[in-house]
């Protein structure tokens, strides 16, 4: 999917089901509070090589090939999944115990959090612990270090992948893996980036706060999660050429982020963005045009 300039073209399928939905007075679903993380690398980091699938034989692109210094990390939900089929960053649906564990924090207070994304500092805990939580399930990144000023190295050993696992699984909780290895949430290393919430006819609906991080020194990312069916790493620029198959929240965030030319441009683009106004994309179906969908 890519912007035509005034919006984004419609696949037929959703545009029969919202009709569908409209015809048949439908109830929207109440969405459910999510949080995604954008990964970012420098373009000449291949430590972050871990499917097999980022480039052939994990080669660097030549700096001629490099229209951005850094690269964003995608996965391909596979077709089983909610939005199977496309690509997208990784990430999910906030847990209960997101909210009320107690978890070794650094970087900004719950309540400063609150403040940026428009949450209560119990609510906007939760977020932050869900998008930490939820990169390390699914991608075996560990946004966390022994104190507030580091972060933990490479964590894809036999034993990292059994506390991931039990963590998948909510055998363990994610503030008693932390504490069990003395480990202390990096809140700082996310920085928030912008909200959406999916469209009123769709039968499963998100509330999403979307954030970037670089990938920690040391770290690689893993296809680990069983929920992915190819995984890449890729300019934004790239991804935004119009071969990847993603939805507007993913192709519009990639498009802003690579209007950085730095990773520290992406860091100071953050600093201002608005996190806590949604954006709901909706769907222009009134026979004038091919249906698309428009952000408001």
């Amino acid at each position: 999917m890519t912007s035509d300039g005034d919006g984004f073209p419609a696949p037929s399928a959703l545009v029969e089901h919202a009709r569908r939905f409209r015809e048949q007075g439908g109830t929207p679903a109440v969405p459910r509070v999510a949080a995604t993380v954008l990964l970012l690398r420098p373009a000449d980091d291949v430590a972050g090589a871990g499917s097999g699938m980022d480039r052939p034989n994990g080669l660097s692109a030549p700096p001629s090939a490099r229209p951005y210094g850094f690269e964003a990390y995608l996965i391909r939900r596979v077709a089983a999944m909610a939005f199977g089929g496309v690509y997208a960053f990784p990430g999910g649906g906030v847990d209960p115990l997101d909210s009320t564990a107690h978890v070794d924090w650094a970087g900004p207070t719950p309540a400063q959090w609150g403040a940026r994304l428009g949450l209560a500092p119990t609510s906007a805990q939760a977020v932050v612990c869900a998008a930490a939580r939820e990169v390390f399930e699914e991608v075996g990144v560990l946004l966390a270090g022994p104190d507030a000023d580091t972060v933990v190295g490479d964590v894809s050993g036999a034993d990292w992948e059994t506390a991931r696992v039990a963590l998948e699984r909510r055998e363990v909780g994610f503030a008693d893996l932390l504490a069990q290895r003395g480990l202390t949430l990096r809140s700082d290393l996310l920085l928030p980036w912008s909200r959406w919430i999916t469209p009123e006819f769709e039968p499963r609906r998100f509330d999403t706060y979307f954030f970037v991080a670089r990938l920690p020194v040391g770290q690689r990312t893993r296809d680990v999660s069983g929920e992915a069916d190819r995984t890449l790493w890729i300019s934004p620029a790239d991804a935004c050429a119009g071969e990847l198959t993603m939805l507007p929240p993913t192709l519009v965030t990639l498009g802003q982020v690579a209007a950085c030319r730095d990773l520290a441009g992406v860091v100071a683009a953050a600093a201002t963005r608005d996190a806590a106004s949604p954006v709901t994309p909706r769907l222009e179906d009134s026979g004038a045009g091919p249906p698309r969908f428009l952000l408001r």
